[in-house]
């Protein structure tokens, strides 16, 4: 937002708001005792009581964005000041893009299990490519591979899906990204998913709620999925992997479920069933959306746990990153994703306590479920 107002709020000065209307709805909630606007912005400087801050300012917000503008309210220099500006339309896209590409990534899902069943990485080491198709291969490929992963998968989207209309958040239904298993040696079918929001954010705790959901939800998704398929792998008959052979890393979850449910000791490698090999790359999902970086869903609870502070968990994070192995990710997050988080629109209110518990179940989850090199070769 601007820092200087001396040319603001004068009598020939020019805006495409109606600052009459916005006159009436903020001093309706809060009184104000300065109001600035310049051709887009308007701040009104205001008297809060932070008892009922939240529920005027939702009242404010519920208001004005049947109106078409945007409130924001910030603490600067020692002053309350909400600001406000013109919510731009955007076009949504059409539901059908969703369902495509949901039905796009139940076949690649369903195509890499079947490959992963016959015990193959990729459609490049298969024989013949029509054993692809088999019955056998498919039905025990989706049933053991792909099922349980696009369960954690759609389950962690819509606890953000619905989790958002609770809070009266526009949102999308999940974007599914396909994959054909055509990648060397590694492939799962997909790329993940992720819904988009056509509302900002109101507040910290609807920022925590929309941030949280996802990764919990597909956390006790991934949870018995893994054990499960754990319970059906069988430790390893070799000490030294054949050179050349794909090594999965594990989670301190992961090897703590391991060596308990098989009774091994730890450090034992094991060959992994298909259905474990999905609970871990679900955990693996869960624990890279709760990095506290730009719009991961760590990132999202970071910054209405930490607000402005976010940015040095970020950091830190990119740097745990860096020297593991995923330098590769770090510098997309850094140079795509962008370190800092944007604020919600009421960026004063604080979390309860009951959240702040949950902050902690989070980065229990996030660090449990962390593995810093997921994939080497022997």
């Amino acid at each position: 937002m601007a820092n200087d107002w001396s040319n603001f709020g004068q009598i020939n000065q020019e805006t495409t708001l109606d600052i009459e209307l916005l006159k009436k709805e903020v001093g309706q909630r809060f009184p104000f005792y300065d109001v600035k606007f310049d051709v887009k912005t308007a701040a009104f400087f205001c008297r809060i009581d932070e008892e009922t801050l939240e529920e005027k300012f939702d009242s404010l917000r519920i208001s004005l964005f049947e109106k078409g503008h945007i409130p924001m309210l910030r603490h600067e220099k020692g002053e309350h000041i909400i600001y406000i500006i013109k919510k731009i339309k955007r076009k949504e896209k059409s539901v059908w893009i969703n369902i495509s590409l949901l039905i796009a990534t139940i076949i690649t899902a369903s195509l890499t299990g079947s490959i992963l069943y016959m015990g193959h990485f990729d459609i490049w080491s298969i024989p013949t490519v029509m054993d692809i198709f088999k019955a056998e291969n498919l039905f025990n490929g989706i049933l053991l591979f792909s099922f349980p992963l696009m369960s954690i998968l759609f389950v962690h989207e819509m606890g953000h899906y619905f989790i958002s209309k609770k809070h009266g958040i526009r949102a999308s239904l999940p974007f599914f990204m396909p994959i054909p298993p055509i990648l060397p040696r590694f492939n799962i079918g997909t790329f993940g998913a992720l819904i988009s929001s056509r509302d900002p954010m109101p507040n910290k705790k609807a920022l925590f709620d929309v941030g949280i959901s996802g990764p919990l939800s597909g956390f006790i998704v991934a949870l018995p999925v893994t054990a499960i398929g754990i319970l059906n792998s069988t430790p390893a008959t070799i000490t030294e992997p054949a050179p050349g052979e794909i090594m999965l890393g594990g989670s301190l979850l992961f090897t703590f479920l391991s060596t308990a449910l098989l009774n091994i000791p730890v450090g034992t490698a094991i060959n992994l069933s298909l259905t474990a090999f999905a609970g871990w790359v679900g955990l693996l999902i869960t624990s890279i959306n709760l990095l506290p970086a730009g719009q991961l869903d760590g990132g999202h609870i970071f910054r209405a746990f930490l607000g402005e502070k976010q940015k040095y968990a970020g950091w830190i994070a990119v740097f745990i990153m860096i020297f593991t192995g995923w330098w590769f990710f770090a510098i997309i997050i850094v140079f795509m994703m962008g370190m800092m988080h944007p604020p919600p629109l009421n960026d004063i209110t604080k979390l309860d306590t009951k959240r702040k518990l949950y902050f902690l179940i989070a980065l229990a989850i996030l660090v449990l479920c962390y593995i810093p090199y997921p994939i080497y070769v022997a």
